[in-house]
């Protein structure tokens, strides 16, 4: 029986792309059953996915902790096809962006479960910090898995948030793990983290993190044909506080079920726009999230598994402008959203090498704001998903049609609209050799969203014409992977692809004066050609030295095609060309040494390609040193970074400076 379970781990690491070791085996006939007192199984995980029919890109782990980062968005800087809008220093709002399709196509999970809002569809990833996360995966496409809410089949992107799960060993019943962090920009960062075993089948998870800085930093203004000054960035202040409360339950009768608690509460300045001479703004945001949500994964027959999810959401949000004064005073709105969200998966098994499932998803959001003449919207959303899998030993194909229905309700001043949608999807995996270390893959998908509320409704943003946007996706590549357990290189991966995006009445939100007003409008026709590719090596050196190496380049060119458009053939607003990071690790006993190097070519800050336009390339040397040990028979971690190693001033988005040399100095204790 043993050796069926050997078999059997075996099996399931060559289809995975893991390396398992195991100490004992028995080869013996008998089925008398055996007691052993402990199997070791020891894992890597590659960060590409070698028979997924989808990109995948991976982060995790020591990995991830090593990094140069203070949030989940600082980390994903690192993936290819991927540009990160960034208004600077640690309050500053950061948006995710993958291959040009724009921040509201790449849908943003936590723990299974879609974060973000009907509102504006932006997920601010600066909020999420990478204490309290064990694993970032994105996906082009979707996840490549059939098992999961029909949300994630409809996104065109989506990001994967996998918070740290209680792990106990024997004899354990709990943990704690303290962190602070200080450095510029007067950045107090304290965290904790506990995990209680409370019986058997129970455990919790709590933690809690605060974020306090008063963001100055210096930055340089030049203005050509005027005067070239360095400034202090002024009303960049930001307090917030993250607590989560989490319960884990894994029982044969019940199956695995999770409920999760979770409170976001920030106060901050947004620093606007540095033109026309003007140095400092006084806008201040606050914003509290709530939600509570629910998930169980059963199977209640043979071949068959059953995967549910339920959410309320509440998200409040307030815009004070002194500057702005209106007959009641100065500006001062407030915003209150709502979401219950539901979703049932049904899989079933047919055969050992096919499966089907069908998830059903349901949405109602609601609007409501301190405004005069304020539509109140309500958007019901209903999302389906049939889905089919083929597996086998070396090829993969999946399938899904998607139907979506939208239907959106306005008390006042506007129509409400709705919209019926059906999109295909299908993806192929295939090893053409024998080795299985090699696949080549390709799928071909439609998309599409519906204008968020802020973009049909907002007060000064609003635009009740906008259409919805469609897109459609086409990718090919290759995955190669090498293990070897033994010699000098241990690890060598290689992930490239081509695709093709093409995007019709593209919504575009452009920056104004400030943070909180923009200017939504349909682009027309948008088409997308790119070049992605990523390489990771890890290399065991003499003398307990260890060395890693990653690399990713992207090339694309997204251009505005709307036909007889005064920009035809332009490239969109904030999309480089080129665009590439080097990451790299040098691992000695307790100590570990990282650089990375980050570079985003010239872009253009508006529709039309003209000098005024041309925001100029940027790029960043990173450096960081820790030391890991113990204390006390504790883990304790210790590191020292220098961010921005040469000073460089630059802007993500124009006429919002970014920091110069900065650091940051990390503690973290694990009892």
């Amino acid at each position: 029986m043993l050796t069926l379970l050997v078999f059997s781990l075996s099996l399931t690491a060559q289809s995975s792309g893991l390396e398992f070791e195991i100490d004992e085996t028995y080869q013996g006939d008998s089925l008398t059953m055996l007691s052993i007192e402990e199997v070791v199984i020891t894992a890597t995980r590659n960060k590409f996915n070698v028979i997924s029919p989808m990109p995948t890109q991976l982060l995790q782990g020591k990995e991830l902790e090593k990094l140069n980062s203070l949030s989940v968005a600082d980390a994903i800087r690192y993936f290819s096809g991927v540009q990160l809008k960034d208004y600077g220093g640690v309050g500053g709002i950061k948006t995710i962006n993958v291959r040009s399709l724009g921040s509201a196509h790449t849908a943003v999970f936590y723990d299974g479960m879609t974060v973000g809002n009907a509102q504006n569809a932006q997920v601010d990833l600066s909020k999420y910090s990478l204490d309290n996360i064990e694993a970032i995966e994105l996906y082009n496409g979707q996840k490549s898995s059939i098992f999961q809410p029909a949300r994630g089949f409809f996104s065109s992107n989506s990001l994967y948030l996998r918070s740290k799960t209680p792990r106990f060993e024997k004899d354990e019943k709990n943990h704690i793990r303290a962190a602070f962090k200080t450095g510029s920009f007067g950045l107090l960062n304290p965290s904790i983290l506990y995990q209680q075993k409370i019986t058997s089948d129970l455990s919790l998870s709590a933690s809690a993190e605060l974020v306090d800085a008063h963001g100055r930093y210096k930055y340089r203004y030049k203005k050509e044909g005027g005067y070239d000054t360095t400034a202090v960035r002024q009303n960049g202040n930001i307090r917030s506080l993250r607590t989560e409360l989490t319960f884990y339950l894994m029982n044969k009768n019940i199956g695995k079920a999770t409920l999760k608690g979770y409170m976001y509460n920030s106060e901050r300045g947004l620093p606007g726009a540095i033109v026309a001479n003007r140095f400092s703004h006084n806008q201040r945001q606050w914003d509290r999230n709530i939600f509570v949500h629910a998930s169980l994964e059963n199977s209640f027959f043979k071949n068959h598994g059953l995967l549910a999810n339920i959410k309320f959401s509440r998200d409040y949000n307030r815009y004070v402008d002194p500057e702005y004064v209106t007959l009641e005073g100065a500006l001062d709105n407030r915003y209150y959203q709502s979401e219950w969200y539901a979703s049932l998966v049904n899989k079933y098994s047919i055969a050992n090498w096919w499966e089907a499932s069908l998830a059903t998803d349901f949405s109602k959001n609601t609007l409501s704001a301190n405004l005069y003449r304020f539509p109140y919207p309500t958007r019901y959303s209903y999302f389906v998903a049939l889905s089919t899998q083929m597996q086998w030993e070396r090829l993969h194909i999946q399938a899904s049609i998607l139907g979506a229905y939208v239907d959106e309700q306005v008390e006042q001043y506007y129509k409400g609209d709705n919209q019926k949608v059906f999109n295909p999807v299908i993806s192929a995996s295939v090893q053409p050799f024998e080795t299985n270390n090699f696949r080549i893959r390709a799928f071909y998908k439609e998309s599409f969203r519906m204008p968020t509320f802020n973009d049909l409704y907002y007060t000064f943003v609003g635009n009740s014409s906008l259409r919805p946007e469609f897109t459609k996706q086409y990718d090919v590549g290759a995955t190669w992977i090498h293990n070897n357990n033994n010699g000098l290189l241990r690890t060598a991966s290689i992930q490239a692809d081509v695709y093709y995006n093409r995007v019709t009445d593209k919504i575009v939100a452009m920056p104004s004066s400030n943070l909180f007003r923009w200017t939504m409008m349909n682009l027309g026709e948008v088409e997308i050609k790119g070049l992605e590719v990523n390489t990771d090596t890890k290399f065991d050196l003499p003398k307990d030295f260890k060395l890693n190496l990653g690399l990713s380049y992207t090339y694309q060119k997204a251009i505005d095609i709307t036909p007889k458009g005064s920009t035809y053939g332009d490239q969109i607003p904030y999309t480089p060309i080129h665009s590439g990071t080097v990451t790299s690790f040098l691992g000695w006993r307790e100590w570990d040494l990282h650089y990375s190097f980050i570079y985003t070519g010239e872009r253009y800050s508006q529709k039309a390609n003209i000098p005024v336009n041309y925001v100029q390339p940027w790029y960043t040397h990173d450096l960081a040193i820790g030391w890991e040990g113990k204390l006390l028979r504790n883990n304790l971690r210790l590191s020292a970074e220098v961010n921005n190693v040469f000073n460089q001033y630059y802007d993500v988005i124009l006429n919002f400076p970014m920091p110069g040399r900065n650091f940051r100095f990390n503690l973290s204790i694990t009892i």
